[in-house]
């Protein structure tokens, strides 16, 4: 399936010079949907889980349909303040401002398997900040997933030591 051709891009978007790659389209296509779940699920083959983080907010859409398949826990990685218990957190600059993200602090437990995913990976600010979350907690990162890789903005090089997937490079 050409998953490239359900990705619209959005110039100027969130600010001025950035180009927003728009995955709507495809999530709109149940059948895109599912070949898409599929073809993420296809990166983990023979792979230990224990536990999937998706992050705020797009991450939330295949994490935990991951997580099902993978007979895994889901995680929610979310912007500081959103989740209702004790957290850890974690800053990071991304590729148009800074944040903060944070995770239950119980969330993970020493020693668990750990499969992070994302909708996109540009700067790896985002998705380095995640990884330590995991490490903090005592997990192990065994692969991070992305959607799309801007392999133009070499966020890879963030995760220099973890897997990297991702279904679709621009």
């Amino acid at each position: 399936m050409d998953f490239g051709s359900y990705i619209r891009d959005i110039k100027d978007y969130p600010k001025p010079g950035v180009v927003f790659k728009d995955i709507t389209p495809l999530l709109n296509d149940p059948i895109a949907l599912r070949k898409t779940g599929e073809a993420l699920l296809g990166f983990t083959s023979n792979m230990q889980i224990d536990k999937v983080v998706g992050v705020d907010s797009r991450g939330f859409i295949f994490a935990p349909m991951l997580a099902e398949k993978l007979e895994a826990g889901f995680v929610p990685v979310r912007k500081k303040g959103k989740l209702p218990f004790k957290t850890v957190a974690e800053s990071y600059v991304l590729e148009y401002g800074e944040g903060e993200l944070e995770i239950h602090a119980d969330a993970i437990q020493p020693g668990e398997k750990v499969l992070v995913h994302d909708d996109v990976l540009a700067t790896g600010g985002t998705a380095q900040a995640v990884c330590k979350l995991v490490e903090k907690l005592g997990g192990e990162v065994v692969q991070c997933n992305f959607l799309i890789e801007l392999t133009f903005l070499g966020g890879s090089e963030k995760l220099n030591g973890y897997p990297i997937r991702a279904l679709l490079q621009y």
